[in-house]
């Protein structure tokens, strides 16, 4: 019993060492504040994206030939590939829901008789609203199709296009980037406090230190990864708080498991950090490391393209990216409301990483230790 307790209390002894090496001084934690707040607006004003790879549904009741001819056009122009054809309007929510259509193109049974009563003929296209930049990029290719359509077969009451988007109807590009930002900008700090921490130990001596104390590797693991995390949520919690507050971006989904979500995937970004520190010699050594990290995962993130415009390798290494299934789980929760059923596999690709990052972390440590 008191082995167990002095186990605790060593580590929450480290675990109080460093955060009081992260906050007493005022620069520090101005630097822990700051950049979060001001990137956070930075985005939210000035982002924006666009991409021209756009999968989608259809719904024929017509079957007509009017009906073929304008899906044909669709089909041909390379950047619209169907990848359902539904049945019945009860389909639509299935695939929008799962990500696997970007939008619905709903064509009713009427159809062809409207337009050959030379009466309007509407075309109901449904929109995921969550990319909402590449949603609005696809809804005006839609209408340039559906105009193209309309030159070619000289009707005299055109098609028109109704547009609605779910999740978010306006398609302000806003409400797809800003709820991305509380993973991805949190991250940024989180890797460098981590990759930090035993790096600025061996330049200030401090290191050695360490090396005869009691404490074991696993302690140390613990005493270095939790500040890190504490601080990542605390920055994630600073940009929902500017989403919610500043831009009235509304919530759907459960607080609680955005935080679950939100606690995995920082979890896994600090076994990277702390992988990152173990074999990093100096400071700068570990700030080199963590920027030629930080590119290539929000690259690979869907941040800024959308996986499924990526090649079928880049598509693959995308699994090993903790960021790419964080965005996807706080965009899923924040926009869409989903529940722990829908965004459950996104939790198994960090726990993976985190299962094996920081063991190896704690490895290293043991070696330097030893």
């Amino acid at each position: 019993m008191q082995a167990t307790i002095a186990y605790f209390t060593g580590t929450l002894a480290l675990f109080r060492k460093e955060l009081l090496a992260l906050f007493k001084d005022p620069s520090s934690r101005t630097l822990l504040v700051a950049p979060a707040f001001l990137q956070a607006l930075l985005f939210g004003y000035g982002a924006t994206f666009d991409l021209t790879h756009v999968p989608y549904a259809v719904l024929d009741q017509s079957h007509a030939a009017a009906s073929t001819e304008l899906l044909a056009r669709l089909d041909g122009t390379g950047v619209f590939e169907r990848v359902a054809t539904l049945g019945s309007s009860d389909q639509i929510a299935e695939v929008i829901d799962k990500g696997r259509a970007l939008l619905v193109v709903s064509i009713p049974p009427d159809f062809e008789a409207r337009l050959a009563a030379n009466r309007q003929a509407p075309l109901q296209v449904i929109l995921d609203g969550r990319n909402s930049s590449t949603a609005g990029a696809a809804a005006a290719y839609v209408g340039a199709v559906v105009t193209a359509y309309n030159q070619a077969s000289g009707v005299t009451a055109p098609v028109t296009i109704e547009r609605r988007a779910w999740f978010n109807p306006d398609l302000e590009s806003r409400w797809n980037l800003m709820p991305a930002l509380i993973a991805s900008l949190s991250m940024l700090q989180t890797l460098m406090l981590a990759a930090l921490s035993v790096a600025r130990e061996r330049e200030q001596g401090t290191f050695d230190q360490l090396l005869v104390t009691p404490l074991t590797p696993l302690q140390i693991l613990i005493g270095k990864a939790l500040p890190s995390i504490l601080v990542g949520l605390l920055q994630s919690t600073i940009i929902l708080l500017i989403i919610l507050l500043w831009f009235q971006i509304p919530m759907n989904g459960s607080i609680w498991l955005l935080y679950l979500g939100l606690l995995t995937f920082t979890v896994s970004a600090v076994g990277i950090g702390l992988s990152i520190s173990a074999v990093s010699l100096t400071m700068q050594q570990a700030m080199l490391y963590t920027f030629m990290v930080v590119m290539p995962l929000t690259l690979l993130s869907g941040l800024l393209t959308p996986v499924r415009n990526m090649p079928a390798i880049l598509q693959a290494a995308t699994y090993a990216n903790p960021l790419r299934f964080g965005i996807d789980i706080v965009r899923r929760i924040y926009l869409e409301g989903a529940t722990f059923g829908d965004i459950a596999f996104n939790f198994l690709p960090l726990l993976v990483v985190a299962a094996i990052t920081l063991p190896l972390a704690a490895c290293l440590f043991r070696n330097r230790l030893g």
